[in-house]
């Protein structure tokens, strides 16, 4: 006979425990603004009062396009504890990505911060958002809300909300695009997972101080956060990142642990000034979003005095890590699956592939998504079922397993460049180019970038009796999409590359300007 049923703990009961149990130790960290664990929980419980009162249920999305700031923090996990679900946007997406996703998601409220309530007020004007309440930071426009008078006017307490381990706790987009990307589905069961795996995996530890280097929108801003909460450690956070300032928070914050993509870690390495600064206190950072040379990973560690994991990983819920201690063996890959969580590569056939053979790596465990949202047909491509009758989920990645069960990623199956650590998709900018009169055709494909990982090159097919320079074009691009989806230089051909069935052969493009290095566009 059980007596006593063990509760089930999710993210709302978790920063309500910290608040009760950590009082005084800091949960956040915004420049010169501290906000300890009972006062995060305060802000957060009189946000989802707000919520509440402005008459948004439980299971309604809210939209965030808000800056790095503590007011992200607190609108992001005040809309959690109100059981609602926290849409964050990325805020170098095109406004009318914004509206799309918006509308994708059915989003009765809007949080914006800055210049973004700007261009929040600039869509409902166009009536682009069918949204009925806007709370803004740092904004007098006409009919929103002001977020420190809401919160300030609501209880500190708030009445427990219901909340099952299967509702949605958050919708990511998979990027920031022209055209409308996925939403992928995180439940609170779900969220609690990954917080639990990343502090086991990224070795996070209770009085752990976290450095957030990247946008709140990302899902690998969500992996550090999530782990940080789990330990009751303390978020700090750089608003815009260059190496100096992020060498200097470090050493100011005795910061401990960190996420960051290859980009960043490249620039703290070069950076001139390093030896200026006082880096002992870091322990482990992560490093994830694009692939991480094997210099990186061998220099970094030793130069910085601490463990460096790489993790190879989706938003939409696989993860693998590269342990420090693996490194010297198996440098060129990205590891092994975290707890809980199991791989598969596949051949052309849906076969399972043995050992050291090439395929699309599929995934499954608890980090996975519930599904991407309104995708049904998106949500079939993305499964596959196995001779057992399990689902798995299809990475759109191609690489191999050694015979110690160590994955390599050799490619990519889906057409993506990664830049900065964000998934930038060829086709929305093929699209854009397409619609200027003398572009007959074009591929926009990746190059190697020194500042960015990756950066996107456009080899364009002029139109018969066009003629446009390559700078007007580049131009032209860059004014209609979004930052950090900026070509880095036009090239023009007579004719792509292609198959016997006409597709357009980018892995031969991407070779043969491999060596190309084009201006550096867009920002972290």
């Amino acid at each position: 006979m059980i007596w006593f049923e063990a509760p089930t703990v999710l993210l709302p009961d978790l920063i309500e425990q910290n608040g009760r149990w950590l009082g005084q130790r800091a949960a956040v960290v915004d420049g010169t603004n501290t906000l300890s664990w009972r006062g995060f929980a305060t802000a957060t419980a009189r946000c989802a009062n707000a919520l509440a009162a402005l008459g948004i249920r439980p299971r309604e999305r809210v939209a965030v396009l808000m800056d790095s700031r503590l007011e992200t923090l607190v609108t992001l996990f005040g809309i959690v504890r109100a059981g609602a679900v926290a849409v964050p946007l990325n805020v170098s997406i095109t406004d009318s990505a914004v509206a799309a996703m918006c509308a994708d998601a059915a989003c009765v409220a809007v949080f914006a911060s800055g210049p973004h309530c700007t261009r929040i007020e600039a869509l409902r004007g166009r009536g682009a958002l069918s949204a009925t309440h806007f709370i803004g930071c740092d904004t007098t426009a006409k009919d929103w809300l002001d977020f420190e008078t809401l919160l300030a006017g609501q209880s500190a307490t708030m009445t427990p909300i219901p909340i099952a381990p299967a509702d949605e706790c958050n919708l990511i987009y998979s990027s920031g695009t022209t055209a409308l990307p996925k939403g992928i589905v995180h439940t609170h069961a779900c969220r609690m997972h990954w917080a639990y795996d990343a502090a086991m995996a990224l070795r996070y530890r209770s009085g752990c101080r976290t450095l957030c280097s990247l946008g709140l929108f990302s899902n690998i801003s969500w992996v550090s956060m999530l782990a940080t909460v789990l330990v009751g450690g303390t978020i700090v956070l750089l608003r815009h990142f260059t190496a100096r300032e992020a060498l200097a928070l470090i050493e100011s914050e005795r910061i401990t642990h960190g996420a960051f993509v290859p980009v960043q870690l490249a620039r703290l390495l070069s950076e001139p000034t390093r030896g200026a600064f006082r880096t002992d206190s870091l322990e482990t950072l992560m490093c994830c979003g694009s692939p991480l040379a094997a210099e990186i990973k061998q220099s970094f560690g030793r130069e910085f005095g601490c463990d460096l994991i790489e993790l190879y990983g989706l938003t939409e819920g696989l993860i693998t890590i590269l342990q420090p201690e693996d490194f010297a063996s198996k440098i060129q890959s990205v590891g092994r699956p975290v707890f809980g969580a199991d791989i598969r590569i596949l051949g052309d056939d849906d076969r399972e592939l043995s050992a050291g053979e090439t395929g699309e790596v599929v995934g499954r465990g608890h980090l996975v998504m519930a599904g991407y949202h309104d995708q049904r047909q998106a949500n079939l491509d993305a499964t596959w079922i196995d001779p057992a009758g399990r689902q798995w989920l299809r990475t759109g990645d191609l690489g191999r397993l050694d015979e110690d069960g160590f994955l390599y990623i050799v490619d990519r199956k889906k057409d993506v460049i990664l830049s900065g650590g964000q998934n930038i998709y060829p086709v929305d900018i093929e699209m854009v180019m397409r619609e200027h009169p003398a572009v007959a055709d074009v591929a926009v494909v990746a190059v190697p970038s020194e500042r960015w990982g990756e950066t996107p090159l456009a080899v364009v097919v002029c139109q018969s009796g066009q003629v446009v320079a390559g700078t007007e074009l580049l131009a032209w691009t860059n004014a209609r999409v979004g930052k950090q989806q900026r070509i880095s230089a036009v090239v023009w051909r007579d004719s792509l590359p292609r198959n016997p069935n006409g597709k357009v052969l980018k892995r031969e493009l991407r070779r043969e300007y491999a060596a190309s290095l084009g201006a550096e566009e867009g920002e972290i």
